[in-house]
């Protein structure tokens, strides 16, 4: 059993891929079991998509506690600690409440398992589950961690499911054309819930009506049962039987008010009515880290982690700061296709700089950066160093993008506090 919570996360960290050999879902399953079904004690809204999970997760969790209701919000990746995934009202699990509950998976999987312990996805996710269960919430919001169908958090059956984008990637587990994707993401869809969604992919569109009128799930299409009259300024009105006016996200950027419309239509699903101030004043505190934050005036962090993301970015970039010139520090992981992306950047950069992230899973920045045919582009062996002489030196016409990977923006963030920057 684990004694400190640096002892369990170093233990549960190591645990890639499942020892657990058996069918999809069923280790998550017998533990459950064993542990009395805390997913059958709380209601649910459950999110999938390529990107905007967690910004539209956390936009619905403003606008629920906004009209109070207690909410619970499983997400991921952690920026700077484990306990940040599982949240009450925004408060973080205390580390003696990880520890019991992780202890009580641990039992579980000695008992039922003979000790072969699933995912450290699958870990975390039975501990926000107990935690839920226990703290008697009104209303849980889990986050896929990779596709749906067979994603542990799918072991649910929530009051709404929500498919935000649909973009090509993990390919190697989910299939190679948008309709395969589709298909996976597309398994959170349970019999006679309401989906919401926000895809606009025709291929990946079909996929998904398909698979609601299967399961006689109420369909509720971005652009079609809801809509957005964009406004200037980062304003938008959201338009369905009544009207929602003057709406400003925190979140900057039009991806992020197709996000915002999705969160509303989801928390409408719950709650039935909604009070419009509310749901404004939600909206303006709904800030998402490492989703185009800003540090100053001339830093911004960015987890665009595939294309559609990246493309997002350029989009706000181009809205937001049209006059300014862009330097982009890029890191990422082997996973993705990196070429789309950097090639994205390529069109609009003033300068590229690639570094690596301290993971073993880490595309090298030379291997990033020979994907690059920009003509001002550098390895950087310390982004620290780097990120230290630069900033300094930006004029004022000129802004630093930070990108990629969201454990890269995760490292930096970390840095940037710990210098009061």
């Amino acid at each position: 059993m684990f004694q400190t919570m640096q002892q369990c996360t170093d233990f549960i960290f190591q645990l890639k891929a499942s020892s657990y050999k058996g069918a999809p879902l069923e280790s998550a399953q017998k533990i459950l079991s064993a542990l009395g079904h805390p997913e059958h004690k709380t209601k649910f809204i459950h999110f999938a998509g390529s990107n905007g999970k967690g910004s539209t997760l956390n936009a619905t969790r403003e606008i629920l506690m906004a009209h109070g209701l207690k909410v619970g919000a499983f997400t991921s990746p952690h920026l700077e600690r484990a306990n940040e995934r599982i949240t009450i009202n925004q408060q973080e699990i205390s580390d003696k409440q990880f520890l019991h509950y992780a202890n009580a998976v641990v039992q579980a999987v000695q008992d039922h398992l003979n000790g072969q312990f699933p995912s450290f996805f699958e870990i975390v996710t039975l501990i926000a589950l107990q935690h839920f269960a226990h703290e008697k919430i009104d209303i849980a919001l889990l986050e896929t961690g990779i596709g749906g169908r067979l994603d542990v958090t799918n072991v649910i059956t929530p009051e709404v499911s929500v498919i935000t984008t649909i973009s090509l990637e993990h390919t190697d587990m989910l299939g190679d054309t948008y309709a395969l994707i589709a298909a996976e993401k597309a398994g959170i869809i349970k019999k006679g819930k309401p989906v919401v969604v926000g895809v606009e992919n025709q291929e990946a569109l079909k996929v998904i009506r398909q698979t609601a009128l299967q399961q006689g799930a109420p369909l509720y299409l971005l652009h079609e049962a809801f809509h957005i009259e964009r406004l200037q300024n980062g304003i938008f009105h959201y338009k369905e039987d009544s009207v929602i006016r003057h709406i400003q996200p925190a979140m900057e950027g039009a991806h992020q008010q197709n996000n915002a419309a999705l969160a509303i239509k989801a928390s409408q699903l719950i709650l039935g009515h909604l009070q419009e101030d509310a749901v404004r004043t939600a909206l303006q505190r709904a800030k998402w880290q490492g989703r185009f934050e800003r540090f100053g005036q001339q830093l911004i962090l960015d987890g665009a982690h595939n294309s559609e993301g990246t493309a997002a970015l350029i989009q706000t970039l181009q809205q937001v700061e049209p006059t300014k010139k862009y330097h982009f520090l890029y890191a990422a992981l082997q996973d993705k296709d990196h070429s789309v992306s950097i090639q994205m950047m390529e069109r609009i950069a003033t300068a590229l700089y690639f570094t690596t992230i301290p993971m073993p899973r880490a595309a090298s920045a030379q291997v990033l950066a020979d994907q690059s045919e920009h003509f001002n582009k550098q390895v950087v062996e310390d982004w620290a160093h780097f990120l230290t002489e630069k900033l300094p030196q930006l004029a004022q016409d000129e802004v630093l993008i930070v990108t990629g990977s969201l454990y890269f923006i995760g490292e930096v963030r970390t840095f940037l506090k710990e210098r009061g920057m």
